[in-house]
């Protein structure tokens, strides 16, 4: 991958979804995915709109498509799934059992709002563009198949809202042209690493390409769209850098559907919620301090001490004094600038040795 650094251009990438700040210095992004969990029920799709609001998720993401703008009806060579969790189906019937009818993206929005949490979708095609323009979505994503359709991503660039791009798949000069493409948005973009297979093993999920995609690509907020089994990879993609994490959701695997195998359940994606915060909140700062926390253990730290009776005048030998718990007296280093000098008084057994108690 070409590298994208410069010297002078390094400021701490973010961007804004609803008013809500998105990058490394702000709490992780969850973004729970509905894709076809819905099983074509609006009442299914509202209650994981409303379950994922109380997990604790930032945003819900829907797939914006009709069957006949993503492929056409056909059983021809490369239209039907040859394996997979979709194998045997042809293209066109997979997205057709799929698809999110477009009249229910303006109430779910609004049901959005009213929860307090964002609604936006992947548009894939120039219509689903118009239609989600159409009802002010504060967000677009690219989805990962659709990273090389460089017409697209311009053409959602010129809404000016923030852009979410998916790189699964993509080569390294792939991603540079999706990433330049999104980059003409006033919006800001995102780049989420992302392996496409569903699911994901997760020695696969070669997760160091996100500080790998930071450094290549410094302006630009990094995050993950995570299709490993659990919540595992989420929290070590946030450890390393990622501000932004997408998984996908369903109400119960045990409903089925298209991409109920690799989805959380509501009280897995509350833990995925918690456990990425947590992460981000360990993170913390190189700073070499003293933590509040650690202000109490303080006195429990070595230090010297008398461990035998030592008379006025008496020299300090290592078998009067030694380096132990706790942490009252001169610093363990001193041992040898105390070493042989005189006590200024009497010392008793038990006693920290302190500069006013030695004659230097």
């Amino acid at each position: 991958m070409p590298d994208r650094m410069t010297e002078n251009n390094m400021a701490t990438p973010h961007i804004a979804i609803a008013g809500r700040a998105i990058g490394p210095s702000h709490p992780p992004y969850i973004i729970a995915e509905m894709s076809a969990n819905h099983l074509g029920r609006y009442e299914h799709a509202v209650e994981i709109l409303e379950r994922a609001a109380e997990a604790g998720a930032d945003a819900v993401k829907l797939q914006t498509y009709r069957a006949d703008t993503i492929t056409i009806d056909h059983d021809g060579p490369g239209f039907r799934i040859e394996d997979g969790p979709w194998a045997g189906r042809t293209l066109y019937q997979l997205y057709e059992d799929a698809q999110m009818p477009w009249e229910w993206h303006a109430p779910l929005m609004a049901r959005g709002h009213e929860l307090g949490i964002a609604v936006f979708s992947s548009p894939f095609d120039e219509t689903a563009v118009d239609l989600l323009a159409s009802l002010g979505a504060p967000a677009y994503k690219i989805a990962s198949f659709e990273a090389i359709d460089l017409p697209l991503i311009r053409y959602v660039a010129q809404q000016g809202k923030p852009m979410i791009v998916s790189t699964g798949m993509a080569s390294a000069d792939e991603i540079v042209a999706a990433h330049d493409a999104a980059m003409t948005s006033d919006g800001g973009v995102a780049l989420l690493h992302c392996i496409s297979g569903y699911p994901t093993p997760i020695g696969q999920a070669n997760l160091r390409t996100i500080p790998d995609l930071a450094r290549r690509f410094p302006n630009t907020v990094i995050g993950l769209s995570d299709h490993t089994l659990g919540t595992v990879a989420a929290a070590t993609a946030i450890a390393l850098g990622a501000a932004i994490i997408e998984k996908h959701v369903t109400l119960s695997r045990a409903d089925g559907g298209p991409d109920a195998a690799f989805s959380l359940e509501p009280g897995e994606l509350r833990t995925l919620v918690t456990d990425c915060r947590a992460a981000w909140e360990a993170l913390g700062s190189p700073e070499e301090r003293m933590q509040e926390s650690e202000k109490t253990s303080t006195p429990f730290r070595r230090s010297l001490y008398a461990v035998a009776d030592i008379a006025e005048g008496e020299p300090f030998t290592r078998e009067n004094v030694r380096s132990i718990r706790p942490g009252y007296g001169l610093r363990p280093e001193r041992i040898a600038d105390l070493l042989g000098k005189p006590a200024r008084r009497p010392i008793k057994r038990g006693e920290p040795i302190i500069e006013a108690a030695v004659a230097w």
